[in-house]
């Protein structure tokens, strides 16, 4: 028996091995599938967020309803599932949000001053592509003088009526054409 205890070692792989990985997504997003592969989880060490990872990556990560209940400040201030410290504490005391221990934090925790800075960068950056594109329609919006070219156009190509004022297109309706 090959799952027995303190028996190790195995002489074969695994008997049935997928062929395609598994997608979460598969069949089409849910809110929660959508928000949940959007979250940016920080503050956590490195074995913490690759747990959280793997939850929602096969489908086991189960949002917060609720605020929780921090464990240093004891206030409701948990908003994000699987933790038990809030960021602030996490941020002051320099501690994984999920394990509570002084580990490496893999990506840090921003405080309030850089969300602000990074939204106002954002909405700058939003604003000058609006511009760009207005100045880019600006640029582009020289049909104000099509009938100068128009007129050129029909002075160049020959006779023509000279009371008309329509361009002259020719008539393909009776065309043939010979392979």
């Amino acid at each position: 028996m090959s799952s027995q205890k303190g028996n190790a070692s195995r002489s074969r792989g695994q008997k049935h091995q997928n062929t395609t990985a598994y997608k979460n997504d598969k069949y089409g997003a849910s809110v929660q599938v959508k928000i949940a592969n959007s979250k940016v989880h920080d503050g956590l060490c490195q074995r913490c967020k690759e747990v959280i990872e793997w939850k929602v990556k096969y489908n086991k990560y189960k949002s917060l309803t609720q605020p929780r209940t921090c464990v240093k400040c004891s206030q409701k201030t948990v908003k994000d599932a699987y933790h038990v410290i809030c960021k602030t504490c996490a941020l002051k005391l320099e501690l994984c949000a999920k394990c509570g221990k002084k580990e490496d934090i893999v990506i840090p925790v921003k405080t309030q001053k850089q969300g602000e800075e990074e939204e106002e960068y954002t909405n700058q950056k939003m604003t000058g592509r609006t511009r760009r594109k207005e100045d880019f329609n600006e640029l582009d919006d020289d049909f104000g003088d099509l009938d100068s070219e128009d007129d050129d156009f029909a002075s160049d190509s020959g006779p023509e009526k000279a009371g008309s004022g329509k361009a002259l297109v020719p008539n393909v309706a009776h065309v043939s054409f010979k392979d």
